[in-house]
């Protein structure tokens, strides 16, 4: 049985930034497409002064992705302007945060910059459809479609096929785990080549509602579980967990439902998959659930590299200098692609690195 409890509590760090915030979590009494509006722009505008340092060092180009429906979803490349433009890179195809309700491409232009940059890789952001407008499965199909677009379009932005790394933040770790999950199994994606590593950074893969039936059930005491211990955490509390939940419009769904519940997969399940890196936050519901997947595959002989962020909260990366966390963060990402990328050794050991 696990016990994930030393992981919990705040740090000084993080309560000096705490007292600083105007609320802990988002107005989730607002309607839902209003709030939408006002935390896009500002995250736009957070984006836009960051992208002032840092669009000289990539060159980006606009696609057009169509969905199995008939739709269309839209995706933005970032080449490092230090690589030539003959020489096949690596990709990382990310999906963004923010519970399936906030995000658009220009809001990760500069976490997408920088990646590329830094580590002289190509960088898709895949900007899929959103709550309220669209509900579940909508998201996790759009990743689908996004990641065979990119395997017939690799020539266009430079990419190497066979190092195609799949990651997101919270919302969009949920879609890539999912989607690592499934191609695994067969059940999608199946013409494309293997995904060659996997980042997920503070995912959800356990559904809030069957939570407690299945990956609790793992732990010492479930009563002491992260999302009891983090219940009013400050960005994401349990209220703001339901409210995301409740856009999405799922039903509560089966253990073994690999969109909603990727964290429940069986070791035979799992046997097989990429190397995979997570990034989990100790002040964060969302913990336990993916230490315990991380634990399933670093056992199962997947490669794993496993960073706890001690102290900070669901999506501490926002505030940048403030906590030396975020340089951490930012370390784990462009650390853990390249990591993925150099065909790591599994050791069958679940090892967690606090920092």
């Amino acid at each position: 049985m696990c016990d994930f409890t030393q992981y919990a509590g705040p740090s000084t760090e993080w309560l000096e930034v705490e007292k600083k915030l105007l609320a802990l979590t988002f107005d989730i009494t607002q309607e839902p497409l209003i709030l939408k509006h006002a935390v896009n722009d500002g995250r736009e505008q957070v984006a836009s002064k960051a992208m002032e340092t840092l669009a000289s060092k990539v060159h980006m180009l606009n696609h057009t992705i169509p969905t199995r429906d008939g739709s269309t979803i839209e995706a933005r490349s970032y080449r490092p302007a230090s690589k030539k433009i003959s020489e096949k890179l690596p990709v990382y195809l990310f999906f963004h945060g923010g519970g399936f309700l906030f995000g658009t491409l220009a809001s990760e232009d500069a976490t997408c910059a920088q990646i590329a940059a830094n580590i002289g890789i190509v960088v898709v952001n895949v900007n899929y459809r959103h709550t309220p407008e669209h509900t579940f499965p909508i998201a996790w199909l759009d990743s689908q479609d996004a990641f065979e677009w990119l395997h017939s379009h690799i020539e266009e932005i430079g990419g190497d096929r066979e190092k195609v790394v799949v990651g997101g933040i919270s919302a969009g770790g949920q879609l890539s785990a999912s989607l690592v999950l499934e191609q695994n199994l067969g059940k999608a994606l199946t013409k494309c080549p293997p995904v060659a590593g996997q980042v997920l950074m503070i995912p959800c893969v356990a559904h809030i509602d069957t939570f407690g039936e299945s990956q609790a059930k793992q732990l010492k005491n479930p009563s002491h579980s992260s999302y009891v211990e983090n219940k009013d955490a400050p960005i994401l509390p349990e209220k703001t967990v339901r409210f995301f939940m409740s856009l999405l419009k799922t039903e509560i769904p089966d253990l073994k439902d690999t969109k909603l519940n990727p964290g429940n997969a069986t070791p035979g399940d799992v046997k097989g998959m990429p190397p995979t890196v997570f990034g989990i936050a100790g002040l964060d519901p969302l913990r336990d659930e993916a230490l315990l997947y991380a634990k399933t595959l670093a056992e199962s002989g997947v490669p794993t590299n496993i960073t706890l962020f001690k102290g900070v909260p669901h999506g501490f990366r926002r505030f940048g200098s403030a906590l030396s966390a975020c340089r951490t963060w930012d370390e784990c990402v462009e650390k853990g692609i390249l990591w993925a990328l150099s065909n790591p050794k599994a050791t069958g050991k679940f090892e967690v690195k606090v920092k």
